[in-house]
């Protein structure tokens, strides 16, 4: 909730999205390193072996490059946004809803991919993504991608998964014979506005709703009204991937949205925990390593891009947060710890099932006009508040 209120005040430049024209000041060719490079990153993303010692991928680069890797962890994109605005930071690993405010706000810089040798290994569903790929220039390297899973408890359901997103939504018995209410959770970012579209997509058709990112004033509101009637079912709003773990553990919750980083944790300490994709499909991310405008360690950041696209960097971290990596070879060529069906249990052959997030804006694609993200904000920080 901290992060949403201080971030108010900054997002408004999302009313409208155009693109600067400053590729101009694209880096061109590679010195030697600075010594140093700050991260903003999600949790989890940048590993040295201090949670787990076989995942690491910061202490060889930092040998090899001599630059050392300081990173500052952020648990909301809007989290994000406000820390690159405040500057002295060279990247960030942003998700699609971040990305695009901080190209309209004119804090990152188009990326030179001739620069980067292994930008040919990316996924080509990723290349031209529109979260980083803005006007024919490129604004960051892909990273990781993911769907926002719903993540229950077994024991709780039993034989009887579920199949749709109702039962964080709408008050009901669950298999176990008690009522959700008090048992489910939500995720504690104005982004979760587009879950509830994206039920209401098939849920209430007439509504008319193309892209749970883009809403109109009628659809915009249906979908408030109803995360006011999820307010009176939650536990909990979450942003800490670990609260939500320890929640899990020994709260008594029955489901949520998470992420697969959450389950693989919480399956792999023997939690009784399993995740499906809806029937009415899921909103997801998909990471994009961004660079600042003001870079002090340009070298280093180009450097980072470059170590993040190795398979086996990318192979390890997939096992470890449960995601998708850019470079599909990851999944196969055995040369970290992933494999093909691990990467099927972490949603890559779901692509098309996901809306990925984005920024809403008022001059949108589907329709005369939308609902900006500045106003999904504030609204969305009323309906926590009860209001």
């Amino acid at each position: 909730m901290k992060q949403l209120l201080k971030t108010t005040a900054v997002v408004s430049v999302c009313a409208s999205i155009a693109a600067p024209s400053f590729a101009e000041g694209m880096v061109t060719e590679l010195g030697a390193g600075e010594g140093e490079l700050n991260i903003v990153a999600w949790p989890g993303y940048i590993e040295r072996g201090e949670t787990v010692g076989d995942f690491d991928w910061v202490t060889k680069f930092e040998e090899t490059t001599g630059c050392m890797v300081k990173v500052k962890t952020a648990n909301t994109s809007d989290e994000m946004v406000a820390l690159m605005n405040e500057g002295g930071f060279d990247l960030v690993t942003a998700s699609g809803d971040a990305s695009l405010r901080m190209v309209a706000g004119k804090r990152v810089q188009p990326i030179n991919t001739a620069l980067i040798p292994s930008w040919d290994t990316i996924d080509d569903r990723l290349k031209e993504a529109p979260w980083h790929f803005v006007d024919g220039t490129h604004y960051g390297t892909p990273y990781m991608w993911g769907p926002n899973i719903l993540m229950y408890n077994t024991e709780v359901f039993g034989d009887a998964p579920p199949k749709s997103w109702s039962v964080v939504f709408e008050e009901q018995n669950l298999p176990d014979g008690e009522t959700n209410s008090g048992r489910v959770q939500a995720y504690d970012g104005p982004i979760h506005i587009a879950d509830a579209a994206l039920y209401l997509m098939t849920h209430k058709p007439e509504l008319g709703i193309v892209s749970p990112y883009e809403l109109n004033a009628d659809q915009y509101a249906a979908a408030l009204d109803l995360l006011r009637e999820q307010r009176k079912l939650v536990s909990r709003y979450w942003h800490d991937a670990f609260i939500q773990i320890d929640d899990f553990k020994n709260e008594g919750m029955a489901a949520s949205g998470s992420w697969p980083f959450q389950r693989n944790l919480l399956q792999g300490d023997g939690a009784p925990i399993a995740s499906v994709i809806p029937e009415e499909g899921v909103t997801g991310w998909a990471d994009t390593t961004m660079m600042h405008v003001d870079s002090s360690n340009p070298n280093c950041a180009y450097m980072w891009m470059e170590h993040t696209l190795s398979s086996n960097l990318m192979s390890d971290l997939s096992v470890w947060f449960g995601a998708n990596p850019a470079v599909p070879a990851a999944c196969t060529d055995g040369r970290g710890m992933q494999t093909a069906e691990g990467c099927t249990k972490n949603g890559f052959d779901d692509f098309e099932k996901v809306s990925f997030w984005t920024t809403p804006v008022t001059r949108c694609e589907s329709q005369d006009e939308c609902i900006p993200y500045y106003r999904w904000v504030s609204d969305y920080i009323g309906v926590i508040g009860g209001r």
